[in-house]
Order: structure tokens, then C-alpha cells, then sequence
């Protein structure tokens, strides 16, 4: 099992990332080259097959076995207002969760996902960012371990998400310090703000950076400063499936800003990502942007929860299975290129 024993291991992990097996990766794109279509006809669906192929170390690669994992976090900056729901519905949505009635249940089962849900200390929240660190030394490790902890073997495409009421405000702190620009253009909406909770969670943002961007030296200590459980054990989650070789079906901001402070240390570090969609959410697609990565649907989604990566499981699958089924020109009698 991947553990980091502390921020120096955690550190070394990400500075030795295995890279796609780039045999696999080509004897792929040569059987696309064979397939009883034009050349990149079928788009984005061609790249699929090639990077899972890459990350599978197989010419056919499969997404038989998908794992979801939501992971629960609360947060001490919520009690400033900067969401329209109380911190009790953390407890509440985990609970919903369990009983199989949230939006999560219904899209894993429809996409045919194993979901697990990881709840982290619901009743001690984060400390406040606008005043003190998030977490402890011992708690960062502890969230990243948990993330790590859930990704289950054999898992052949991975998608990762979080609950936790406030915790755009911590994932647009950590935009705004990894990427620049004023805390008003990183902050959104969330759950349904309106505009004086917006600009509460704007002053949030710009009080957690004035405290903490001196501190924030490498990603550990980003994610400690500035991020909550579910967001680090996100990270944690992503960098254990990287470790293993495990595509990822990245899910909307708060999972793209859990990732940012790992992209930032190590820029090869999304190369086992797929961003599943483009969210509603104020500075998602600028984030987008920044990683690297080009969304597979731009759905309107602001829920989190992997909703929007359970959403593109179907995608990747048909992919990988026009990949596999297809006939080539010779075994169809068809005439190729000339």
C-alpha cells in the first residue's frame, strides 16, 4: 500500500512520477491507423484509446473495472458565510450518500462504478484559513494517506470527488496562489451565493493569502495552509493512481485545484488525467487551462461529487471499445489509403 511516512516522502513520490509506457502507447495508435475509418475520424475518441493504452501498458486496454471515491471534509472558514448551506450538511450528504440517494449513487450505478465514500473528521473541521493553517503537519499526512488508502487494485480507471460544505473557498485560495490574479476572479457561486456571500468569500481568499503565502514553499505546505481533508486526500488519491499507472477521470474545480499545487511541483504530474468537464464554477476553465487539459463536456455542472467524471466513464469506454471491435482494413477486405 502507498504511504507517505512524511512530507519529505510525500515529496520524493512526486518528484519520481512513472511516465505512460510508450510502446503500448504507439502499438495502439498504429492499430488506429489499421481501423476501417479515415484517419482521426472518430477524434478525440482516437486520443482516448492511446493514453489508456499508454497508462495500461496494453494495445487493448479495458475500463471493466472504474472506481469512484468521494471523500467528506469540513471546514473552519464556512462559519464566515462563504456558502449558502450550514456545515451540518456535510454530515447530512454523507449520510444520503450511504443510504444511496445522492446524484453520485444514481451516475455510478448508470456508469457502472464501485463508489466508496471516505468522511474525514466531520466533527473537527479544518482550522479557519483566514487565521491559521488548515491542518497540522500530522493531519495533511493523515488526508493524504486516506487518499491514497482508497484506491482499490486492479481499479482500471479511477475518478475521485469531494463534499464539503465552504470548500470552494479553500480550492480558490489555492488557485489564487498557485496561479495569480485577484481573489474575486477565482471565486464563484458554489452551492448558490449570493452576492454579499460572494464577496465574503472573496475577502476569505484574499485574508488566507496575506496569512499564509510566505508559508506556502512547496505543495505539501500549500495543501496544509491553505486546502481541507477531502481536498488534499483528492491529491493523495491521484498521486497513489499515478504511482500505480492509474488513468484518471478528472472530476470539476475543487478536484482540479486539489491537483494544482502537484502540477505546480512537478508540470509532467496531469499526464495521467483526463479532465471529464469544463463546470459552471467560476475559474474552472481557466484552471483547465493552466493544467494543461482540454475537458471532454461542458455540461453547465456545479455539484462536485465526481458527478461530471461518472458522466464521461460512457465516453471512455466507447472508446476503448471502437478501439477494440473495430476490423482493420485487412481483416474487412476494405481498401485503405492509397
Amino acid at each position: 500500500m502507498i504511504r507517505f511516512s512524511d512530507p519529505a516522502a510525500f515529496a520524493a513520490a512526486l518528484a519520481a512520477l512513472p511516465k505512460p509506457n510508450a510502446a503500448s502507447r504507439n502499438a495502439a495508435e498504429q492499430r488506429q491507423s489499421r481501423l476501417t475509418k479515415p484517419a482521426g475520424s472518430l477524434g478525440r475518441l482516437e486520443d482516448i484509446a492511446g493514453f489508456m493504452a499508454g497508462w495500461q501498458g496494453s494495445e487493448r486496454p479495458r475500463a471493466d473495472r472504474v472506481q469512484a471515491v468521494v471523500f467528506a471534509g469540513n471546514h473552519g472558514v464556512a462559519a464566515r458565510g462563504v456558502s449558502a448551506y450550514p456545515p451540518e450538511v456535510t454530515a447530512q450528504m454523507v449520510a444520503n450518500f450511504e443510504a444511496g440517494g445522492a446524484a453520485i449513487n444514481a451516475l455510478t450505478r448508470a456508469c457502472g462504478a464501485r463508489l466508496s465514500v471516505v468522511p474525514l473528521h466531520l466533527e473537527r473541521p479544518t482550522g479557519d484559513i483566514t487565521r491559521e493553517p488548515a491542518m497540522s503537519v500530522e493531519d495533511c499526512l493523515d488526508a493524504l494517506n486516506q487518499g491514497a488508502a482508497s484506491l482499490q487494485e486492479g481499479t482500471q480507471l479511477f475518478l475521485v470527488g469531494e463534499m464539503g460544505i465552504g470548500n470552494t473557498t479553500p480550492a480558490a485560495a489555492l488557485c489564487a496562489h498557485g496561479l495569480g490574479g485577484e481573489a474575486a476572479a477565482w471565486v464563484g457561486r458554489g452551492t448558490g451565493l449570493d452576492d454579499a456571500g460572494l464577496a465574503r468569500k472573496a475577502a476569505a481568499v484574499d485574508a488566507a493569502l496575506a496569512l499564509h503565502a510566505h508559508a506556502c514553499t512547496d505543495a505539501f505546505e500549500t495543501l496544509r495552509h491553505l486546502g481541507g481533508r477531502e481536498i488534499t486526500a483528492m491529491a493523495g488519491a491521484i498521486l497513489a493512481a499515478r504511482l500505480r499507472r492509474v488513468p484518471v477521470l478528472l472530476d470539476g474545480f475543487i478536484a482540479s485545484a486539489a491537483i494544482l499545487p502537484l502540477a505546480r511541483a512537478n508540470p509532467c504530474f496531469t499526464q495521467h488525467c483526463i479532465a471529464a468537464h469544463c463546470s459552471a464554477e467560476a475559474g474552472h476553465e481557466r484552471l483547465l487551462q493552466a493544467l494543461g487539459l482540454e475537458p471532454l463536456l461542458r455540461l453547465g455542472l456545479r455539484l462536485g461529487e465526481a458527478s461530471g467524471a461518472a458522466l464521461a466513464v460512457p465516453i471512455v469506454r466507447a472508446a476503448l471499445v471502437a478501439h477494440d471491435e473495430m476490423a482493420t482494413f485487412e481483416e474487412a477486405a476494405v481498401a485503405g489509403r492509397q
